[in-house]
């Protein structure tokens, strides 16, 4: 018996109910990050700190003193490099003194002060990365296969599921990685406060801007955990039915 797909004349509606509300999210969330930090790139310092000393100011305030701050290409392309120990700010970062930029600056400023205080939620991500990108790579293969051994029976079901299993770990890399956001956000506005980098006026911009860029996180969470519920949702209905 082929495997039981709840499909209407062709058309997957667990997709349209379960996974395009989840991704037209992702798809909102990922304009409002981009519009959010155009609104707030015209929004400058009165204290003329660009996004570099900024990071370096988080990072002093928090007693770590051997991160380096480097300019990379791009656009948001913001990052830190736990293995280089450097963080990376993009062009439109670097070297502005907006307060989105140095929102964003600070950010990054916040995974480096997480990694130097050992915070358990960046080294658990750290350390299920191999496993997650490894999984995600396995998942949908495995579960091809299983369909394509329906002859073997159970044996078949066993191979779909550890394949809906590997893709399952995708979805844990991103709940690890909320808390590792959203804390790495709130250590930057609390240096940003505290250290006097922007004024209570100009906090909001830098604070908006991670807000929005928070929104992608949970976005693709809510994506991964609707493709996990669609694939549960194919396959074991399947399985039931025989």
């Amino acid at each position: 018996m082929p495997y039981y797909m709840p499909y209407y004349y062709g058309f997957d509606w667990t997709y349209l109910v379960l996974v395009l509300p989840c991704i037209i999210l992702s798809l909102w969330a990922s304009s409002r990050i981009n519009s959010t930090f155009k609104r707030y790139s015209t929004q400058y310092s009165s204290r003329g700190i660009t996004g570099a000393e900024a990071a370096k100011r988080v990072l002093q305030n928090n007693g770590v003193y051997n991160v380096q701050i480097q300019r990379t290409a791009g656009n948001l392309t913001d990052h830190y490099d736990p293995k280089a120990n450097v963080i990376r700010l993009s062009d439109s970062v670097y070297d502005s003194t907006s307060t989105a930029a140095i929102g964003v600056a600070c950010h990054e400023a916040g995974h480096a002060v997480q990694y130097a205080e050992n915070y358990a939620p960046i080294k658990l991500r750290s350390a299920i990365i191999p496993i997650t990108n490894f999984g995600s790579k396995l998942a949908m293969p495995l579960i091809l296969l299983g369909l394509l051994l329906t002859s073997l029976g159970a044996f078949s079901y066993t191979i779909v599921y550890i394949g809906i299993g590997c893709f399952a770990l995708s979805l844990v890399f991103q709940l690890v990685t909320l808390p590792v956001e959203f804390n790495a956000s709130r250590r930057a506005m609390e240096s940003i406060q505290e250290g006097g980098i922007l004024t209570a006026q100009e906090q909001q911009g830098a604070r908006k801007t991670l807000s929005a860029a928070a929104m992608t996180y949970v976005a693709a969470t809510a994506v991964s955990l609707a493709q996990l519920i669609r694939l549960l949702s194919l396959f074991g209905g399947r399985r039931r039915r025989n």
